[in-house]
């Protein structure tokens, strides 16, 4: 049984429950019919404010193949969020109603909030430039299979690192686990932020910087390719200036290890030629049914507890309000101020994990 009943950063598994999931998962790869009935008569809401392809038909086979029934919504237009109704109610109704949480949202630390009113276990299927702890249960899934292993890998991360949740999240699991290095591939204005940089340097893993994806190339067993994400974007101007910068193609793959696997979160834009879809070690469209497995096992576990006790309150921690224009406490405004002590006179928002200076 977990340990822990919501999962809005995959660090909110232990390390022998993130190997049990990816164990689980590979079972149920296996043995499909083994699990046909396992959540019979329990219900998934997905709740996604902002729009999605895999991360929300993923969750809804996971279920459906599991034997479960599902609710929610793609389109917050079509519920009564359109009607100004706060996240706080949508999410105790919700959980009032269904056994288990999955929820997508464009600010960030929306799933810690929503954590705190459900009832019914939470799991973060991303929050705007933040986290994406679901897809990064895929890529482990996706790594231990192709790889082997998740120690002593030399990771190379391509395109928008600054916004892009899934490296964040990917960064964070990967760090704990010995031996890894991390190859940032970027321009100076989508580096990893810094806060990103720090979980690195406080672990056992390094990191290098390089602006070229063609030098870096030899070095990597794994290429983790992104988009420029143009939601994330203040202008469209903005946006033009980083796109195209970092394309993947058959020249680019002469420098690259036979074993090397390339993966990709998906959707992919214009950042991998198509080509290299027809190359052994292009990963990312098996990596998606990874996933599938991977949530499969990630519902039957969050479930085992069968725990529908509403969280108890949480009181403000200090004064102040986070500083990041992007965190669901700029528009949510009755969510209590919580900060973690970064030393000196740094704090780090519970939610969105944004810095404030006090």
């Amino acid at each position: 049984m977990m340990k822990t009943k919501h999962v809005v950063d995959l660090a909110d598994l232990s390390h022998e429950e993130l190997i049990e999931i990816i164990h689980l998962a590979n079972s149920i790869k296996e043995h499909p019919e083994d699990y046909s009935d396992a959540c019979r008569g329990k219900i998934l809401a997905t709740l996604f404010y902002e729009p999605s392809t895999r991360t929300q038909m993923s969750f809804k086979t996971a279920m459906l193949r599991l034997g479960g029934s599902i609710i929610g919504f793609d389109n917050p237009q079509n519920s009564s969020v359109s009607k100004g109704e706060s996240l706080k109610d949508t999410i105790t109704v919700v959980g009032g109603y269904a056994d288990i949480i999955a929820i997508r949202h464009p600010l960030e630390g929306t799933a810690a909030a929503a954590a705190m009113y459900s009832a019914s276990p939470v799991i973060n299927a991303g929050d705007g430039g933040h986290l994406h702890p679901t897809q990064t249960l895929t890529d482990v899934v996706t790594l231990y299979n192709e790889m082997g292993r998740l120690e002593n890998l030399t990771i190379g991360l391509c395109g928008d690192l600054k916004n892009g949740r899934t490296v964040h999240s990917l960064i964070k699991t990967m760090s704990t686990f010995k031996g890894n290095r991390f190859v940032l591939i970027s321009t100076a204005e989508l580096t990893v932020p810094q806060y990103i940089k720090d979980i690195i340097n406080s672990s056992e893993c390094g990191y290098v910087e390089i602006p070229s994806l063609a030098d870096a190339m030899p070095l990597l067993d794994v290429l983790y390719m992104t988009r420029i994400q143009r939601e994330r974007f203040a202008s469209e101007e903005e946006y033009r200036r980083q796109n195209g910068v970092f394309v993947l193609d058959k020249d680019k793959l002469k420098g690259a290890k036979k074993s090397m696997r390339i993966l990709h979160p998906l959707p992919r834009v214009d950042e991998i030629d198509v080509e290299v879809d027809y190359d052994d070690r292009a990963k990312y469209f098996i990596q998606t049914v990874y996933g599938m497995y991977g949530r499969m096992a990630l519902i039957m576990k969050m479930l085992e507890s069968g725990d529908r006790t509403p969280s108890p309150r949480i009181m403000p921690t200090h004064h102040y309000r986070c500083c990041n224009p992007k965190c669901i406490t700029a528009s949510e405004k009755y969510l209590p101020a919580v900060f973690r002590e970064a030393g000196g006179d740094m704090l780090l928002c519970r939610y969105c994990d944004g810095r404030t200076l006090i």
